[in-house]
């Protein structure tokens, strides 16, 4: 045991849940209507708890212990078996990935088992909400909590053990650093499908998307940046000299993909003008797309990636979501863009920029590990690269359509259309920003629902699969997403 590695591994574990709660609970917060504030928050710290309940009872072991050996080829090392991590023996041993550590692909790890469990939960906690961004204003509270609890074990935990728990992927040689395909491309592919299951927002809500309160935004938006040093810093494992090299590459990233959409914005958009809601979707996109790079590449690397990804994502959001079938997906706050093309931009460069001269850690005989990518002798990355990639879009998409699907047949996944009227009032009797007289519906909402609005909301909800789902009191379901990111 060593106790700076332990030190560390904490830390950043801390700074990881931090980008969580109260990161995304008050980024999303900021950015939603005042009507879906509460709510934002409450899904954001429920799915918080629900992930790490289920960690330590099952999902660590089947995202970095013994493989199952379901079949042949991926199937032998995809997941692995459930078991709980509560005994002694699990809190206090040395820290230990069967398929990774001592194995010769790693040193073995210096800190217990309990400190591994909590930072690798703190990715796992994350991911769904962050997808929580594409559910955003119309997602039944019941549904999102089974929800979390389904997707978190049979999605999140073969992505973690196909790249990160030694399974398939990770023996192919295919490279993730920190998450930009286990959690980024993730969320952008099952937050999406779950849009599009679930169906829009009211047809006013979509049009008039304006966050309510930017500094919240700022704030989240800050512990994300300042978090993500733990995000990637502490994915080597070791207080070592690539840790350090990550952090540095995760901050140039980051502010070269801020400045390269604002300049965007000032000269390419139809406003030709800089705004903060730019300026934090190129910060996303630069920290997502470093993610899977950040040890991997030197910071002329992190530099090309900022450029390349935020020009792209930049591109996708403003082009590409103005197609017709992306216009009828309402992924509230486009994770689709800042996190799905984002996480795919970064896995895929890695296989570009990749540097064997970037040690990810030395071995006792004083020889490197390292990884190259096309630019430096090894086209083949590339390759591995967009076959993990294929992967987690296939099996996210499948799994994230047929667990709604599956609790679609007991619940409501849309709440009705009075409801998404009142919003957190009606939900929860809270409001973030209450009147001296009490509670009271925001937003303007009527007394009580017409004729016309009660069947709409009967016929939205028995619809609640298909995206372009409309209603008389409706008649624009498919408006043009507002720019949030």
């Amino acid at each position: 045991m060593n106790s700076g590695d332990n030190t560390w591994q904490l830390v950043a574990a801390t700074l990881v849940g931090l980008m969580s709660i109260p990161g995304i609970a008050i980024l999303y917060g900021g950015l939603v209507q005042r009507k879906w504030i509460v709510n934002t928050m409450l899904m954001a710290f429920t799915a918080f708890s629900v992930v790490l309940v289920a960690w330590v009872l099952y999902e660590f072991q089947m995202s970095f212990g013994t493989p199952m050996h379901l079949g042949p080829g991926i199937l032998h090392s995809a997941v692995g078996r459930p078991g709980t991590i509560l005994g002694a023996k699990s809190e206090t041993g040395q820290a230990n990935i069967p398929l990774v550590s001592g194995q010769g692909l790693m040193p073995a790890f210096r800190f217990p088992q309990s400190s591994l469990a909590y930072f690798q939960f703190a990715f796992a906690a994350i991911t769904p909400l962050l997808f929580l961004g594409s559910v955003i204003g119309r997602m039944n509270f019941r549904a999102w909590l089974l929800f979390v609890l389904l997707w978190s074990g049979i999605v999140y935990s073969v992505n973690a053990f196909l790249l990160w728990g030694g399974g398939w992927w990770a023996q192919m040689g295919a490279l993730d650093y920190s998450g930009g395909y286990v959690i980024h491309l993730a969320a952008g592919t099952s937050g999406f499908v779950a849009a599009a299951v679930i169906g829009p927002r009211l047809a006013r809500d979509r049009a008039k998307a304006v966050p309510n309160n930017l500094p919240m935004v700022a704030c989240g938006a800050g512990f994300l940046w300042l978090g993500w040093n733990g995000f990637n810093g502490g994915d080597e494992y070791f207080g070592g000299q690539n840790a350090s090299a990550a952090v540095l590459n995760t901050n140039l990233t980051t502010a070269v993909a801020l400045l390269t959409w604002v300049l965007l914005d000032m000269f390419l958009s139809k406003q030709r003008k800089p705004t903060f809601l730019g300026a934090v979707n190129g910060m996303i996109v630069g920290l997502v797309a470093i993610t899977p790079a950040a040890g991997f590449v030197t910071g002329t690397g992190a530099i090309l990636i900022g450029v390349i990804a935020s020009a792209v994502v930049w591109c996708s959001w403003n082009y590409f979501a103005k197609v017709s079938f992306m216009r009828k997906v309402d992924d509230a706050l486009g994770v689709f863009h800042t996190h799905g093309v984002a996480g795919l931009l970064g896995g895929l460069l890695v296989g570009l920029f990749a540097d064997p001269a970037m040690a990810v850690y030395y071995n006792k005989d004083g020889s490197a590990v390292s990884v190259a990518g096309l630019f430096h002798g090894h086209p083949k990355q590339l390759a591995l690269q967009a076959g993990a990639a294929a992967t987690i879009i296939v099996w996210d998409g499948l799994m994230t359509f047929l667990i709604l699907k599956f609790l679609g047949l007991f619940m409501k996944l849309r709440l009705p259309d009075d409801v998404l009227e009142l919003g957190d009032v009606e939900i929860h009797d809270e409001e973030a920003y209450p009147s001296e007289d009490g509670l009271v519906a925001v937003g303007a909402a009527p007394s009580a629902p017409s004729s016309s609005t009660a069947s709409s909301s009967s016929a939205s909800s028995t619809a609640s699969s298909s995206p372009a789902s409309s209603s008389a009191t409706e008649p624009d379901r498919a408006a043009e997403p507002a720019a949030e990111p």
